[in-house]
């Protein structure tokens, strides 16, 4: 995956949240990069890698919501630092993937 750098300034009032069974985390927009295929973000909170989780976002481009269900491919870091999770989307309908190639195309991230 790519990744893409958010500005706090561009998206203030957004934010994802993840659910999993280890933890729920609502995350501003400036912590997470969004790709047509999954979405990267800095976690407080170490996540274990294989887990499945579901991800809520809201499009910036038209204020719809989005559930997307994925799989945690890579979690890196340390309790101090914070962790670097990457999560891959599966089982999307093609709609889904439409849309979050829209998301992906705006600062949230890129494809």
């Amino acid at each position: 995956m790519s990744a893409k750098k958010i500005s706090p300034s561009d998206m203030l009032e957004n934010s994802v949240k993840l659910a999993g069974r280890q933890a729920t985390l609502d995350l501003a927009a400036e912590r997470i990069s969004i790709h047509k295929s999954g979405i990267e973000f800095r976690s407080p909170k170490p996540f274990t890698e294989w887990s499945e989780m579901t991800v809520s976002l809201q499009s910036p481009v038209d204020g719809s919501h989005l559930s997307c269900h994925g799989i945690v491919v890579a979690c890196a870091g340390s309790k101090h630092a914070g962790y670097h999770v990457s999560m891959l989307f599966t089982g999307m309908t093609p709609e889904a993937e439409k849309q979050l190639g829209k998301i992906a195309q705006t600062q949230f991230g890129t494809l």
